[in-house]
């Protein structure tokens, strides 16, 4: 049958697309995963599915550990393959898919790695989210402008999201009024800036108090390039060197 293996066997299609881990498994919920950020698929292409990256990409848990192991890689670009390759056909999947007893429900996090990357695929995730009601979906995303065209004016009832800071398009967020979330050093510096952890729970980023708080994943080379900063403040600095690289900032002397 299909579904002994990871993918079918007649189509080299993923025959599950939903996946769930240690963590996920104790809040009930489930994950659909791409590749995180850039790379080539293994017939060559080259893919981004991150366009709005910024330091994120040199901290991501998504490039690390286990999402480099050779079954999980193939896995991801399986997953993203189909997509391209056969969008109304991926999307019939997951529709599917989502149709079984277990997802009743549960939450389905849209993307442990990777995100957006293009409006047809965010529109498509828009009407699977509406085609199965009785499920709850939740994201992390940094591509701000795309949210703010395709999803804010008329989400699905059965979305939220999560605006996750150090990428491209941060200066278009406003911690007055979006649902924000910044990687921090550890616990106590969330704390001390008076955000609200999600450490106990991933999905208190999309329940809990609206500025939410991650703390960095204890991978030695990610820690020694957030050097102690949150994720925002290190945006910032590479967004201002860039500022003052530019000819016309020299303009007048300034």
């Amino acid at each position: 049958m299909p579904e002994e293996g990871p993918f079918t066997t007649n189509t080299q299609r993923p025959c599950r697309l939903l996946t769930q881990n240690r963590e996920m498994r104790r809040i009930g919920a489930w994950n659909w995963s791409i590749p995180a950020w850039a790379g080539r698929l293994p017939d060559g292409r080259a893919y981004n599915t991150c366009p709005s990256a910024g330091i994120c990409r040199e901290i991501c848990y998504a490039r690390h550990g286990t999402y480099t192991w050779p079954t999980v890689r193939a896995k991801h670009h399986a997953n993203l393959m189909f997509v391209l390759d056969d969008p109304p056909g991926w999307e019939a999947a997951m529709v599917a898919e989502l149709e079984r007893r277990r997802f009743q429900d549960a939450w389905i996090r849209i993307h442990d790695s990777g995100d957006f990357f293009s409006d047809d695929y965010t529109k498509a995730w828009m009407r699977i989210c509406r085609a199965r009601p009785g499920i709850n979906f939740y994201a992390y995303s940094k591509e701000v402008d795309r949210f703010r065209r395709l999803v804010e004016p008329d989400p699905p009832p059965n979305l939220l999201w999560v605006y996750s800071l150090g990428g491209a398009q941060d200066v278009a967020l406003d911690p007055a009024t979006d649902r924000i979330a910044d990687i921090f050093p550890d616990e106590n510096a969330i704390t001390a800036a008076g955000w609200s952890s999600q450490e106990a729970s991933d999905l208190l980023a999309v329940l809990g108090p609206r500025l939410v708080g991650i703390p960095a994943n204890r991978i030695p080379a990610a820690l020694r390039k957030l050097a102690g900063r949150r994720a925002s403040n290190w945006q910032a600095e590479i967004d201002a060197e860039r500022v003052a690289r530019r000819p016309e900032s020299h303009v007048n002397g300034t």
